[in-house]
């Protein structure tokens, strides 16, 4: 009997952290466009915000380089 083989680019512990990762990203830009102050941007708009972010598109490097078993 032939093997079934898997025929996507990734596992699906690497699609798990990849949804993570857009979540997270997501979650960045949302914390940024929340931030409104009357002059201009503050600390989430700043600083909070592209810092969720980063980690986001950390966790997504991750995922795509995560080895599949």
């Amino acid at each position: 009997m032939a093997e079934k083989k898997n025929n996507f680019a990734f596992g699906k512990e690497n699609y798990k952290w990849m949804l993570i990762g857009l979540g997270v990203l997501l979650l960045g830009f949302i914390v940024m466009s929340m931030d409104s102050t009357q002059h201009g941007q503050g600390f989430l708009g700043l600083t909070l915000g592209p810092i969720i972010i980063v980690a986001g598109f950390i966790i997504e490097f991750f995922a795509i380089f995560k080895k599949s078993k």
